[in-house]
């Protein structure tokens, strides 16, 4: 998996890393089970501090993607039997979002079309 920064982007870096491996574990990039480079190889790799995707990893971890320990490394959580639902965080910009296509004028049934296309139906 290719990680790509948007350096003119008002995200931090490793929010963006974390929001692209998240989207790789959605999209099958990134298999259960399967081994993420290590925190100096990724920040090599993409030009980094190893520190910012230290950052990134950490958050993965205390949010259920990923599972780390010293022998392994990070891998990807082989299952995600969690609550099926979204965090607080996750439904605030997910209202944001639906606000800005609704005082847009975008229809409904065509925000709900992207909202499907990237879920995978």
């Amino acid at each position: 998996m290719v990680i790509l920064l948007n350096d003119t982007s008002d995200i931090p870096v490793y929010l963006q890393i974390r929001n692209q491996i998240v989207i790789g574990i959605s999209e099958g990039k990134l298999a259960p089970g399967e081994k993420l480079p290590t925190v100096r190889a990724l920040a090599e790799e993409i030009g980094i501090n190893s520190m910012t995707v230290n950052k990134a990893y950490q958050l993965l971890k205390q949010e259920g993607y990923i599972l780390t320990d010293r022998r392994n490394g990070a891998r990807v959580r082989e299952n995600f039997g969690g609550s099926a639902g979204l965090s607080g965080e996750s439904l605030e910009l997910l209202k944001k979002i639906a606000s800005e296509a609704k005082i847009s004028g975008m229809a409904k049934e065509a925000f709900i079309g992207i909202c499907e296309q990237y879920f995978g139906e």
